[in-house]
């Protein structure tokens, strides 16, 4: 392309500005802004769509996860004080909440020791945070694939332009060069826009269920005090029983060597009587 073809388009766009920007109040829009971005621009409404349903149904998930029953931790060490196992599961199980179904995994592991159980509790918070963390890693790919997709628009649309261009030879019109142009510009925005809210969606999401998990380990550490506590309790009430058992044990092995022994000399005298009747008897 030489400089006469250059100074040609130059001249077709001072020429078209004009017009252009007469009428771009009354036919510019986002929807048709949108239309012209082509094909990419389907796609980026269907990851929008896809975005925007994860946030709203992963914000409402989270809020419910979120909320604290305070009844829950003294409802469970009155069942557990006073033995009644099922009862807890029954109201864990009532609730319907990840700490709910987290304790209710220790209450089951109660007998074991505290390691066990606090293994186990830490095993079902895992499963539900995992539960909570469900699609979070879908928007993220949003976030990231979004605005990619805007450059490749821009670059198809470049080239789009180029080639219509190319085409043209040294009668370049503005409608030749604008299809192209506006889905290069259009298909960039549109990514960015998508990328952008995506991305504060996901960071939101991510900050709820940590703060979820915060919560759930402290709840968890309160219920592995409960577990110490009534096991406590219940071992100073079973002392005096295993004294009282160890003093009659005591006794019993004390009085047995004294029964043996006496049984052991009865048999005796007899016998020295017999020698002295034989002894005596070639005497008289």
């Amino acid at each position: 392309m030489n400089t006469d073809t250059l100074t040609t388009v130059a001249d077709t766009l001072a020429n078209a500005m004009s017009p252009v920007t007469g009428t771009s109040q009354e036919s510019l829009n986002v929807l048709d802004l949108a239309m012209k971005g082509g094909w990419i621009m389907i796609i980026l409404a269907i990851l929008s769509i896809i975005g925007i349903y994860i946030f709203f149904e992963r914000y409402s998930v989270l809020r419910n996860a979120a909320q604290k029953n305070p009844s829950l931790l003294a409802r469970l060490h009155d069942n557990i004080k006073d033995k009644d196992f099922k009862s807890a599961l029954n109201y864990c199980k009532r609730l319907n909440t990840p700490v709910s179904r987290i304790l209710a995994k220790g209450v089951k592991d109660y007998r074991f020791d505290n390691a066990s159980i606090r293994q186990a509790l830490d095993n079902s918070a895992g499963l539900e945070i995992a539960a909570l963390e469900k699609g979070l890693p879908v928007l993220s790919t949003i976030s990231a694939v979004a605005p990619m997709l805007g450059f490749l628009g821009t670059v198809t649309g470049m080239v789009q332009a180029f080639w219509n261009m190319s085409q043209a030879g040294d009668n370049i019109e503005v409608a030749s060069l604008s299809g192209g142009i506006y889905e290069a510009m259009v298909t960039t925005v549109g990514g960015l826009v998508v990328g952008i809210i995506a991305i504060f969606a996901y960071n939101y999401l991510v900050s709820k269920v940590d703060k979820v998990q915060n919560a759930m380990e402290a709840d968890i550490i309160s219920f592995l005090e409960i577990v110490t506590e009534t096991k406590e309790e219940a071992l100073s009430n079973q002392a005096p029983v295993v004294a009282t058992a160890n003093v009659e044990t005591v006794a019993s092995v004390k009085v047995a060597p004294t029964e043996t022994a006496t049984v052991v000399e009865t048999p005796n005298e007899p016998k020295e009587q017999d020698s002295s009747v034989v002894f005596n008897a070639p005497e008289i």
